[in-house]
């Protein structure tokens, strides 16, 4: 799955999901645009190991719901690494983990917005130059939770649900300019943002799994990867679990 020659941008690149997948697609052979919101020394930690291992990479700070910051983000990365080829859309907005008859009105905006505006506005900035170069590959994080709804979700399931929503319109529109746009749905995955559940339940959870375990990052940067490969070079509007079979479609 080499992707050398490509430069690839991700955003919400300074741990988690997003580290993952900014360091595996340097091992492919990316050059890479490592984003990230208030967390520079993780985000430039994650330079510094791919630059250690060959690769070339440059973290990028902007909050990716602010347009301004967006543009900036992206004019440093192009002119660091060169043109965009790849958009992979990680940054989400902090979940309230409440039932809804809890949540109130600016919590479930919050959520639902904050996730819409931190993938609006990259693909703003990035969509024009792929349409006049006539290539690219855009990946949306999203989540099982968007399809299998769980209890406390409610505004991470909507605001999931709605992206899933655009990743499929995008695909129907630009794949008349070789542009390719799919959706990779994580299920539970070893992350800060999971570190509020108890090890019972997550352990409980993995023994559910026809995998017999939950998934760590890595796994998903592998599946991102695949797809934004040339190997995957038919795919488009797909939304692909990565969740050890827990969800099948």
């Amino acid at each position: 799955m080499s992707l050398s020659g490509k430069v690839a941008l991700v955003t919400g690149a300074s741990r988690g999901i997003g580290a993952a997948t900014a360091k595996r697609l340097a091992e492919c052979g990316a050059a890479v645009g490592v984003n990230y919101f208030t967390s520079q020394a993780p985000a430039l930690a994650v330079v510094d190991e791919i630059v250690r291992t060959g690769g070339k990479a440059v973290a990028v700070q902007a909050d990716v719901r602010v347009p301004e910051q967006v543009a900036s983000m992206v004019k440093n990365t192009v002119s660091a690494l060169g043109p965009i080829d790849i958009l992979v859309l990680n940054a989400g907005a902090n979940v309230p983990l409440k039932l809804f008859a809890e949540m109130t009105t600016e919590e479930f905006e919050n959520k639902v917005m904050g996730e819409l505006r931190g993938f609006f506005h990259p693909l703003k900035a990035v969509i024009p130059a792929m349409i006049e170069r006539k290539t690219g590959c855009i990946v949306g994080i999203s989540s099982g939770l968007s399809r299998h709804p769980g209890p406390r979700f409610s505004a991470h399931t909507t605001a999931k649900s709605a992206v899933d929503g655009l990743m499929k319109s995008l695909a129907l529109e630009l794949g008349q300019f070789g542009i390719r746009v799919n959706t990779v749905a994580p299920g539970l995955t070893i992350t800060d943002a999971t570190s509020w559940m108890p090890a019972e339940q997550r352990d409980a959870i993995g023994k559910m799994t026809p995998l017999r375990r939950v998934a760590n990052p890595e796994d998903i940067a592998g599946a991102v990867a695949m797809i934004v490969s040339d190997d995957a070079g038919f795919v488009t509007g797909s939304y692909i679990p990565v969740s050890g079979g827990q969800l099948m479609l």
